[in-house]
Order: structure tokens, then sequence, then C-alpha cells
């Protein structure tokens, strides 16, 4: 009964987002939608091999309206539809929004509670499945105006929460991951308007979506090397921390290291190697759409 109303809360979500951008109120550029069709596509997704996707959060259109671009065979089927994780104090603030939630596939995540939470162990065990999931690397939506820039104007997000380096870490096979840049969703229903303005789109946005090619496994393996850096290693792992470290990256790493210790820091170094590449790929996609300022 409870994969039926899922599927159900997921088609009923994904084909209403689909007539609301087809309404005439914005237009929508959709760009290498092929790109995630082939990753969902591949066979190796049999083989424990999940998709990730990972995009810039302007909005709190972004999930689920953007996903109304997909075709709508997506909806019909789990292993085409996202999972993706929804903060606590936002979503899941009473019972009828917590069981609608679950059912559209969000995994309950807590603000504050660090990496090691169960919404983060899920996200691992869905792409251990070969499921697709779908992360907003900030953590929070972040308008474009508020993005800082550098000493060469160069603007750039927020830091990526270290959550994503432990997810694309401690799957079992390193998953597809396709990074996706949003535009446009902020201007659809901009913030701050008066009841009932609020509720209602403001015409004429001009929305996009815009998939990347994968991002180099081969980069992601050798994040692992960050621990050969810097100081040596130091504070060997208890088995508490020990017990932390799972997955593809463990392997590498007892292949690196005779015999594989490792401190609670180097994993921290790991994280933040891996979320960093996340987030260049990121961005390398937002100014190939925006440009440097990483707005239209």
């Amino acid at each position: 009964m409870s994969g039926l109303l899922s599927r159900a809360t997921v088609v009923a979500v994904g084909l209403t987002c689909k007539a609301a951008l087809n309404l005439g109120f914005c237009s929508v550029n959709v760009n290498g939608l092929h790109i995630l069709d082939h990753a969902l596509a591949h066979a190796r997704r049999n083989n424990r091999q999940g998709v990730v996707t990972v995009s810039n959060h302007i909005s709190t259109l972004d999930d689920p309206v953007t996903w109304g671009v997909l075709p709508a065979r997506y909806y019909l089927n789990s292993r085409t539809t996202r999972w993706a994780l929804g903060a606590s104090d936002v979503m899941f603030t009473n019972p009828i929004f917590s069981t609608f939630f679950r059912h559209g596939q969000t995994l309950e995540t807590f603000r504050g509670k660090g990496v090691h939470q169960s919404a983060v162990d899920t996200a691992i065990q869905k792409l251990d499945q070969g499921d697709w999931v779908h992360l907003y690397g900030e953590g929070k939506i972040n308008q474009p105006e508020t993005y800082v820039q550098d000493e060469n104007g160069v603007a750039h997000l927020p830091r990526f929460k270290w959550g994503v380096g432990r997810i694309l870490m401690e799957t079992l096979v390193p998953p597809v991951i396709i990074p996706m840049w949003l535009t446009g969703f902020d201007k659809l229903m901009p913030e701050g308007r008066r009841f009932p303005y609020k509720y209602l789109p403001r015409p004429g946005a001009q929305l996009s979506v815009t998939f990347g090619n994968p991002l180099s496994t081969g980069e992601i393996q050798e994040a692992r090397r960050s621990i050969k850096n810097g100081p040596p290693l130091t504070d060997p792992c208890s088995p508490a921390n020990a017990q932390k470290l799972t997955g593809w990256i463990k392997d590498q790493i007892s292949q690196d290291l005779h015999p594989p210790s490792i401190g609670e820091q180097d994993l921290l170094k790991i994280r933040a190697a891996v979320t960093a590449i996340v987030q260049r790929g990121v961005e390398s996609l937002g100014r190939s759409v925006c440009g440097d300022k990483l707005r239209l």
C-alpha cells in the first residue's frame, strides 16, 4: 500500500508541475536532458551504481517544480524518480506534510546533526540500490544576488555541505555525478511580496534547467590522496571512527595505507576534497550558462 501511495503522490505532483510550467506564466529552456536520460537507462544501475544530481538552490520552487521538465514516463517508476533530502523544520512540520513528503521520496534531514544522521545513511543505501538521489549542495536557498565574488569578480556558491562528500564516498560503487544549474525560479515567485500576491506566479519569468556532463569518477577517486598531502597522518581512528569509513573509499584507502590507519581529521580532509570537486563542477556549469557572476 505504501508503494502505491508513493507512486500516486509522485505522479500527481509531477503532472501538476508539468501542467504549471505549461500554463504560459513562464518560458522554460531545458538543456542536456539526454545526459540524465542516458544515466538512468544505463545497465550499470543494476550493478549497484547509483545516479546523483547536484544543483544550485535558488527558490522554494526548485523542488518539485524543476522535475516538471521531465518526460511524464519518469514519474511512473521509482527508478526514474529522484530521492531528495528535505529539512525537517521546513517540510516535515506536521503529520500531513510529513506523510506527503515521505511518499514523495523525500528524506527528513535535521539541521545541525552533521553528516552522520539517518537521512544521509538512507541516501547512501538508495545509491547502493542503483537509485537516483538529488542534492542541493548548499543545504539551503541562496539567491544569486547574495553570491560572494572573489578579487577577480568571479562569483562562487556558498561552500557545499560535507554531507555531499560523505554520500559520494561511502557508496559501494562510485556513483554517476551529474551537475545541474537552475535559473529563473527565484523570479517566478519572488520572496517578500504581500499576501495574496506571494502565492501567485509572476508572469514572464524565464526558467532554465541545464544538465551537465557527468563529473570525472577518476577525480573523485583521487580525492582520497588528499590525506597524503599536508601534515603526516595522526590520531589513528578509534573503533567508532573506523565504523564511519565504509564503501569504495575504504577499499581504496586500504590499498594506499599499510596498515589502513586513518584519523578523523583525515576523513574530514577527504570529505572536503570530494565536496569541493562537486562544487567546482556545479559552478563551472553555472558559468557556462550565466557567466562569471553566476546570474543572468
